[in-house]
């Protein structure tokens, strides 16, 4: 008799390929899901693959305008960044992958959801934080902390030798994070922090040096903190959808080798590991919003709302995303954005994002108030004041050491 039903999120590749068949061989029913993030994927024949291998159902949902809309807008808002340098690409995307496979699992009526992520990642908590917080009675399958698998399966070595002797034969090649927003390398050659990356590594970005000799410039267009639209200011090309803003950000930014990253980082589990992304369209994204927020937002809220910032970062990179503190961040940050808008002009050029200009309806920005030309609403003398009362403490400060000194 069956066990039941479990839906894995299945990726096509070695691991999660070995997996499904490894929870038929258990007794379960079988239903694979594969989310359409971005990722360079023949998802027909992903599909075929499933399907020999004995799955019950396929699911293929392509979520590339909801993890857009839904997921990369709100972190675009947040400026989120994990470590000063980490535009979350993986992180972003777990909340929005599993979201979709509770939804299948309660449509399905299954008791369970698996999926392939190691036991010493941080995948693992997403997912499993994201599935309880949202389908709380549900039972999870993690074969990789399973003591009958992991001692079974050791390491690729072993899935692919079980490959060559069920019907994965001929085994699946190890395949890349990938979405819409990133690509993530890891492993191999790259486990040695010293090791250069092989030059021939990067898929979705030039290297630099070999990318055009001219620049592209492009005007972003922002309401409340989101792009909406990107024109390429020299052949007029522009884009106004979400995802197609995000792809030909994308486009541009590969073209000139913008957004490689080569980090070691701190995983939540307590380990760290390094990691090399290319977040092209990203990176282009998070400088115009920088510089569009800090046109158009008061100082004050602005220093608040880069606190909340760096917490969502935190949130994400941990799992979190379903979790009330993060509801009422978003919902914090949501606010601050109410003025962030108007249009920044760009140069992208050589692994470079160069700032060139904006202007906003909103602007803080009072030209006669701080030009050096004109005096405008404003007297000089009262600087002096400010001055002898921000240096009360200071001078309280010196009188106390030089108290010390005696």
């Amino acid at each position: 008799m069956s066990k039941g039903t479990v839906v894995l999120a299945y990726s096509g590749g070695l691991d999660t390929s070995c997996i499904l068949v490894w929870l038929k061989e258990q007794g379960y029913d079988v239903v694979a899901y594969l989310a359409n993030i971005g990722q360079s994927e023949d998802f027909e024949a992903a599909q075929k693959k499933a399907e020999s291998l004995g799955a019950k159902k396929v699911f293929i949902e392509d979520l590339r305008a909801e993890f857009v809309e839904e997921f990369i807008w709100p972190s675009v808002q947040a400026n989120a960044i994990y470590e000063d340098r980490y535009l979350l690409g993986t992180s972003i995307a777990r909340p929005c992958i599993a979201r979709r496979q509770v939804q299948i699992a309660k449509q399905e009526g299954a008791q369970y959801v698996s999926h392939g992520a190691t036991g010493k990642g941080n995948d693992q908590i997403r997912f499993e934080l994201t599935c309880y917080a949202l389908y709380p009675e549900v039972k999870i399958i993690s074969p990789w902390r399973i003591p009958e698998f992991y001692t079974r399966f050791k390491g690729r070595k072993d899935l692919m030798q079980y490959a060559e002797v069920t019907p994965l034969f001929p085994a699946i090649v190890h395949k890349l994070t990938h979405t819409v927003l990133f690509i993530l390398y890891e492993s191999g050659i790259l486990e040695n922090p010293k090791n250069h990356a092989p030059s021939d590594l990067y898929l979705m970005t030039k290297n630099p040096d070999d990318s055009p000799n001219h620049p592209d410039v492009l005007e972003i267009e922002f309401n409340r903190g989101v792009p909406v639209r990107v024109t390429h200011l020299k052949d007029g090309r522009s884009e106004d959808t979400p995802l197609d803003i995000f792809s030909f950000l994308n486009e541009i930014g590969g073209k000139h080798g913008v957004g490689r990253i080569d980090i070691v980082e701190n995983r939540f589990i307590g380990m760290k590991s390094r990691g090399i992304y290319e977040t092209p369209g990203g990176t282009i994204l998070y400088h115009a919003h920088l510089d569009i927020e800090a046109f158009t937002m008061d100082r004050e809220v602005r220093r608040i709302k880069q606190g909340l910032g760096i917490k969502f970062s935190e949130l994400i990179y941990n799992g979190f995303w379903y979790s009330p503190e993060c509801e009422f961040v978003r919902h914090c940050i949501s606010k601050s954005q109410e003025n962030v808008e108007g249009k920044v002009q760009l140069s992208v050029f050589k692994g470079q994002v160069y700032i060139l200009g904006r202007e906003s309806p909103k602007s803080l920005y009072n030209e006669e108030l701080v030009s050096m030309d004109v005096q405008g609403d404003y007297d000089p003398c009262d600087a002096s004041g400010f001055i002898r009362v921000n240096a009360v403490r200071l001078r309280e400060h010196c009188r106390l050491q030089g108290d010390l000194k005696k």
